[in-house]
């Protein structure tokens, strides 16, 4: 519980932007990448939560708080109840990467996004990483424990009626 908690709030506590380049299938923990600040995708992407509930266990460490902020409340508990795949083009319909581009492209255009976020002043880039990231932080820190005790609730149970 300690390590799930740790690992998301220290994503959230980098201080510049952070570009994701996701050139593939993202099935476990692809909230991780969508966390970040520009969310590129390779054509041959695709986002799913195959971990979780529909391999028996509670969507309570992270996805149940990133999901509903990028999709909306309605369309994230689908998502996280059927085990939904999306691919890179439905994301970038659905807001959830801002580019999707062939894989050979996919890293340069990464690196020029880098590019062009060093050359601005470090204190206006630590500001507006913070700025984004409060609203998470905030529902990071009121639903985080919660679900990974549920999850791990859960898990235990299913344990004792094996």
């Amino acid at each position: 519980m300690s390590e799930g908690k740790r690992l998301l709030q220290n994503l959230l506590d980098v201080e510049v932007p952070i570009i994701a380049a996701v050139n593939g299938p993202a099935w476990r923990h692809s909230e991780l990448p969508l966390m970040s600040d520009i969310v590129l995708a390779a054509e041959e992407a695709s986002f799913q939560d195959s971990g979780h509930f529909t391999g028996g266990l509670v969507p309570g460490d992270g996805v149940h708080v990133v999901y509903p902020i990028l999709l909306g409340l309605n369309r994230a508990r689908y998502f996280l109840l059927t085990g939904q795949e999306i691919g890179a083009a439905e994301a970038k319909e659905l807001g959830l990467v801002a580019e999707v581009l062939p894989r050979e492209k996919l890293l340069p255009r990464a690196w020029e996004h880098a590019q062009k976020l060093a050359a601005q002043p470090p204190l206006m880039l630590r500001y507006t990483r913070s700025l984004f990231t409060h609203m998470l932080k905030r529902q990071m820190h009121d639903l985080l424990g919660y679900g990974l005790a549920l999850e791990n609730l859960a898990f235990l149970d299913s344990l004792r009626r094996d």
